[in-house]
């Protein structure tokens, strides 16, 4: 039996007059890597940023493993949580953004250690041990002593992943997380997606890598307008969409 581990129903967010999403909802199943793609401004990167509360919805829910995120019921009203309870969630829910976000003034072993040792309070020799296995993993366990400006894009997004990792998060979302790099630095992170995938983590991603998609994605959604406009199996999607703005969006990035 598969399992929904994130559960999205009828999420909206508004800034002011522009409504960025309308109503969007979608299940991620354990194990799946769920990709998204859509033109620039359809509502993707706002989407992904709702699904660990970085971005507060205006209706709607978003369930983790069956626990409401952002918020707790109470009678039929959602109050939000405070910033500690909304933390300890967030340490459930890794996000690999397009710019890595490292600490600059951290070499890259204390930017995969700080949070579990600062968020989930483990020892600092475990912590090391764990990020030294994670930075291996992400074929980087020879620069644990680098800054993050002496690597290169390429690396530095490694590293991200690694930091994401280290949490041991129930899923991981992925902002678009080639966008920032040199074309030749591409291939390097989309292979540590990759092999992470044949490894079971569940992932949700923002993309326009069509052919990671394709290759390592177990569904894929089209988005446009703040809508979901197409759902389904990645090759099934790419080869014969259903829906004519699917087929003009594809027309142009095929």
């Amino acid at each position: 039996m598969s399992e929904v581990i994130l559960r999205v129903r009828d999420v909206h967010k508004r800034y002011g007059a522009l409504e960025v999403l309308k109503g969007v909802d979608l299940d991620v199943e354990r194990g799946e890597v769920m990709c998204i793609i859509g033109p620039s401004g359809s509502g993707k990167s706002t989407l992904l940023r709702s699904l660990n509360h970085l971005e507060t919805i205006d209706r709607g829910r978003v369930e983790l493993s069956g626990e409401l995120i952002g918020y707790r019921e109470r009678g039929q009203t959602l109050v939000s949580l405070p910033e500690k309870e909304l933390a300890a969630q967030r340490a459930r829910i890794g996000m690999v953004f397009q710019s890595f976000n490292l600490f600059p003034h951290l070499t890259v072993l204390q930017n995969v250690v700080e949070a579990p040792v600062g968020v989930l309070g483990r020892p600092i020799a475990q912590a090391r041990e764990d990020a030294r296995r994670l930075l291996a993993r992400v074929g980087l366990e020879h620069r644990t002593d680098a800054y993050p400006r002496q690597l290169s894009g390429g690396q530095q997004q490694r590293v991200a992943i690694a930091r994401a990792l280290a949490m041991d998060p129930e899923v991981v979302l992925f902002d678009e997380p080639t966008s920032a790099l040199d074309p030749e630095l591409v291939g390097e992170v989309l292979d540590v997606m990759k092999d992470l995938a044949e490894g079971g983590l569940t992932m949700v991603v923002v993309t326009h890598e069509i052919g990671f998609a394709r290759e390592v994605g177990s569904s894929l959604l089209f988005m446009d307008g703040g809508v979901v406009v197409e759902r389904g199996a990645p090759r099934a999607v790419l080869e014969d969409p259903q829906q004519e703005r699917t087929r003009a969006f594809l027309s142009k990035v095929l």
